[in-house]
């Protein structure tokens, strides 16, 4: 079969289905990348509309991430420890080049500490801390802990590379939520009263999933491909078949009987 394959005239008609081939599966990659859009599209416009949960309903001290927590909105109530409150640097906020300014709250009835994005500023020394150990309740976008990063052991003490969790456990001692949250409503406020500080928009959700009617799409793309390389073999097997097979013997001439009848 590889002999009969290797004739010009397959070896043409496969370089032609090589180039469908390769077009049929750029146009699913792409409509695979449209699924990922609209996906991410819709969870991005789902996200608001998702009811405010507590935060021990959606996540535990020290337990994992949930799957579907980023851009989650919660509530949690408790105190604010300003004396370990950092700064994660270099951030950007309406092209502005800064600091997040993160506090840990200790959180009622779990006594972990939260981290808590409660804002940006653009130098060190607008990063006020909450004033006074009173109870408040921060409402906020919840995200999952940010890589580790090496630039931050060049950074001053109280400054970081990234919201590392594992980092900040460390700091801070005791237990942690293995996620923080940028904050956009504080009972009673102690961010936005202070001069400087300017609220962190959440960033939109991780993830998204697929839109199921663009993914379909996509398989179809490949499974085009597949079915054009598949027809492909099946004529040069079916060439080969026929060359295999015995030729068979001309049917012999068949005599003609003359009767001869008496007159």
């Amino acid at each position: 079969m590889l002999r009969t394959a290797l004739r010009p005239r397959w070896l043409g008609l496969l370089a032609l289905v090589v180039v469908v081939m390769v077009t049929f599966t750029m146009l699913g990659l792409w409509q695979l990348n449209v699924a990922r859009d609209r996906g991410r599209a819709e969870a991005v416009k789902a996200a608001p509309k998702r009811p405010v949960a507590a935060l021990n309903a959606v996540v535990q001290p020290q337990a994992q991430f949930p799957a579907d927590g980023s851009g989650r909105r919660v509530t949690a109530t408790g105190r604010y420890d300003a004396a370990g409150q950092v700064l994660v640097t270099p951030r950007l906020l309406h092209g502005a080049r800064g600091y997040w300014v993160v506090t840990p709250l200790v959180v009622d009835g779990t006594g972990a500490r939260l981290a808590v994005v409660r804002g940006f500023v653009t130098e060190p020394s607008a990063a006020s801390r909450p004033s006074g150990t009173g109870q408040v309740t921060v409402t906020g976008s919840l995200a999952p802990a940010e890589s580790p990063n090496d630039t931050g052991a060049a950074l001053p003490d109280g400054q970081l590379a990234s919201v590392d969790l594992a980092h900040l456990v460390n700091r801070w001692g005791g237990q942690i939520y293995n996620a923080f949250v940028f904050a956009t409503a504080e009972q009673p406020d102690v961010t936005t009263a202070t001069a400087g500080i300017v609220r962190v928009p959440p960033p939109p959700p991780a993830g998204g999933g697929l839109a199921l009617r663009n993914a379909g799409y996509a398989v179809q793309w490949w499974v085009f491909a597949l079915f054009a390389l598949y027809m492909w073999w099946r004529m040069v097997r079916d060439e080969h078949t026929r060359e295999q097979s015995p030729a068979r013997p001309a049917p012999a001439p068949q005599k003609v009987r003359k009767e001869v009848t008496d007159v």
